[in-house]
C-alpha cells in the first residue's frame, strides 16, 4: 500500500536475508511479497490516486473515480476478488503449461518485440478515450523521456547535460508518483472541497452490487487471459498487461463514455491482468531458468545463492522448490484475499482522516518513495516536476497515462529497433517477412486505417435501387 516502495525495492532489501532460509522458503518469501504488492498497490490508487506501485497506474483511472462517487469499497472488493481469481486461474496455468508456454515465449526475438512494442504504443495510447492529439503529445513527451541516459548499443550519454545520475536513466516510479500522486495532491489543494468524503454506511453497502459483479466478472476473465500471455514475454509485464486490458475493456464496452468516469471494467481488468501477468513471469523463470524482469531476476538471484539451478530439470531434480511455490501462491492468494476482502471497510475509512492530514501523509510517503529507489536527489527533483506536470495535464484536460506507456515501451522500442538493424545488417524488411513481427505489424496497420475506412463506409451515401415493375 505505501507508494514507492514497490516489489523490486522490498524484495532487493530482503535478498540477503534469504541465506538465513531454505531454498524453499526464501523463495516463497520473496514471492509473497511479489504479488502481494500486486494487491496493495490497488489499494492507495483507488482511495487517493497514488499508485502504491507501476502496475497500479490504470486502476487509478476508473478506480479513483469510483471512490470519488462513493463506491471506493466497491472498487476494493472488485479488484481483491479479480486479484485472486486472475491469480488463482493463472497458477493453473502455470502448473498445466509452463514447459509449453515458455518454449513459445522463446520464438520471440528483437523484431517480434519491436512489433509488439510498436503496437502497444498506438493500440493503448488512448486509454480514457480524450482527445486523439492530447494523447499524442503525452505519448511523445513519454517517449523523450526514455531517452535519457546511455544508449545501450552505443555507449553513448544523451540529453544528461553532464548531470552522472541521469546516465542510468529516468526511473519510472518518481514519474508515476509525480504524474498521479504530488499532481493529485496540488489539484485538491486548490479545490475547495478537496478529497472525496466517505459517508459512514453499513457493512453490506461497501461491496459492489450485482450489476456491477455482472459487468466485472466478464472482464476479470479477459484480463487473466491478457495478463498470463502478456507475462510469459520479457518486459514490465504488469505493467503492460494492465494497459493492455484497459485498451481492451474500452475497444468492447457498450459504455465507452463510462470510462474515465467510474467504469467497473476498468478496475476489474488491469487488476486481473497483472495479477496474471505474475503468476506467468514464474513461467520462463522456473521452466527454462531465465528471467524475464528484474523482478524474476532477484527470484533467479535468490536460487542462485541457494545452490538452485532453475531450469528444464528443476521440477524433476528440486519438484520441493516448484511445488513449494505453487503451493504458497495458492495460500497467498487465499491470504491477501482475506485482507481485503473482508477489511475492506478498514481501507474505506482511510478517506474518513481529515484532509490536511491525508494530503500531508500522501506527499510524506511520495517523497519518501521516491527516494528510497536510488537514495538520489535526482529522484526527488523528477518527482517534483512531473508533480507539476500532473497538475498542469489536469488542469488542461490531458490524458498522462500515455506518457507512462511511452517511458515503459520506449526503451524496448530502441533497443529492439537497433538489436534488429544489427541482425539484418540494416536490412528492414526482415520486420515483415517474419511471421509473428509481420504479423503484429500487420494489426497496426488495421488499427491505424481501419477506423477510418470504416468511417468512410458508413458515410458512403446508398444508391437507390428500382421498384419492380
Amino acid at each position: 500500500m505505501l507508494p514507492g516502495i514497490g516489489p523490486l525495492g522490498a524484495m532487493a532489501l530482503l535478498l540477503t536475508a534469504t541465506l538465513a532460509l531454505d531454498p524453499v522458503t526464501s523463495l516463497i518469501m520473496l514471492a509473497g511479497i511479489y504479488y502481494g504488492s500486486l494487491y496493495g498497490g490497488s489499494t492507495t490508487s483507488i482511495l487517493v490516486n497514488v499508485p502504491g506501485e507501476a502496475a497500479s497506474v490504470v486502476t487509478a483511472i476508473d478506480g479513483y473515480q469510483m471512490a470519488r462517487k462513493g463506491r471506493a469499497g466497491a472498487a476494493l472488493a472488485i479488484a481483491a476478488v479479480g486479484s485472486f481469481v486472475a491469480g488463482t486461474l493463472g497458477i493453473v496455468g502455470l502448473m498445466l503449461f509452463a514447459p509449453t508456454l515458455a518454449a513459445f515465449a522463446l520464438r520471440f526475438s528483437s523484431p517480434e518485440y519491436f512489433a509488439l512494442a510498436l503496437l502497444g504504443l498506438f493500440a493503448l495510447s488512448r486509454l480514457s478515450g480524450g482527445s486523439f492529439w492530447k494523447s499524442l503529445l503525452s505519448l511523445s513527451i513519454g517517449l523523450a523521456l526514455a531517452t535519457v541516459g546511455m544508449d545501450i548499443t552505443s555507449g553513448t550519454t544523451r540529453y544528461t547535460f553532464d548531470v552522472v545520475e541521469l546516465s542510468q536513466g529516468i526511473d519510472l516510479v518518481p514519474v508515476v508518483m509525480g504524474l498521479f500522486g504530488v499532481g493529485e495532491v496540488l489539484a485538491v489543494a486548490e479545490r475547495a472541497g478537496g478529497l472525496p468524503h466517505v459517508t459512514r454506511v453499513r457493512f453490506r453497502e461497501l461491496f459492489p452490487s450485482r450489476a456491477e459483479w455482472r459487468q466485472a466478472f466478464p472482464a476479470v476473465l479477459r484480463g487473466t487471459g491478457v495478463g498470463f500471455l502478456i507475462g510469459l514475454l520479457p518486459g514490465p509485464g504488469g505493467v503492460l498487461s494492465t494497459f493492455a486490458s484497459y485498451g481492451l475493456e474500452r475497444r468492447i464496452t457498450k459504455r465507452p463514455e463510462e470510462f474515465g468516469h467510474g467504469a467497473v471494467e476498468g478496475v476489474a481488468g488491469p487488476e486481473s491482468a497483472n495479477n496474471a501477468a505474475s503468476s506467468a513471469a514464474m513461467v520462463p523463470l522456473l521452466a527454462l531458468g531465465i528471467p524475464f524482469s528484474p523482478i524474476t531476476a532477484l527470484l533467479l538471484a535468490a536460487l542462485v545463492l541457494q545452490g538452485v539451478q532453475p531450469g528444464p530439470l528443476l521440477m524433476q531434480q528440486r519438484p520441493d522448490v516448484f511445488w513449494g511455490v505453487v503451493a504458497s501462491m495458492y495460500v497467498g492468494n487465499v491470504a491477501l484475499l482475506i485482507l481485503n476482502f473482508p477489511l475492506v471497510g478498514i481501507w474505506v475509512s482511510v478517506l474518513r482522516i481529515p484532509q490536511p492530514v491525508l494530503v500531508a501523509l500522501i506527499l510524506l510517503f511520495t517523497l519518501v518513495g521516491a527516494y528510497s529507489i536510488n537514495n538520489s536527489m535526482l529522484d526527488l527533483l523528477v518527482l517534483i516536476v512531473m508533480g507539476v506536470v500532473g497538475y498542469v495535464g489536469k488542469k488542461l484536460d490531458f490524458d498522462l497515462s500515455p506518457m507512462v506507456l511511452g517511458l515503459v515501451l520506449g526503451t524496448m522500442l530502441e533497443k529492439t529497433f537497433h538489436q534488429t538493424l544489427y541482425m539484418s545488417r540494416g536490412d528492414v524488411s526482415v520486420f515483415f517477412l517474419r511471421p509473428i513481427s509481420g504479423t503484429l505489424l500487420a494489426m497496426l496497420v488495421v488499427i491505424l486505417v481501419g477506423p477510418t475506412i470504416w468511417r468512410l463506409i458508413r458515410r458512403r451515401p446508398v444508391t437507390a435501387r428500382p421498384a419492380n415493375p
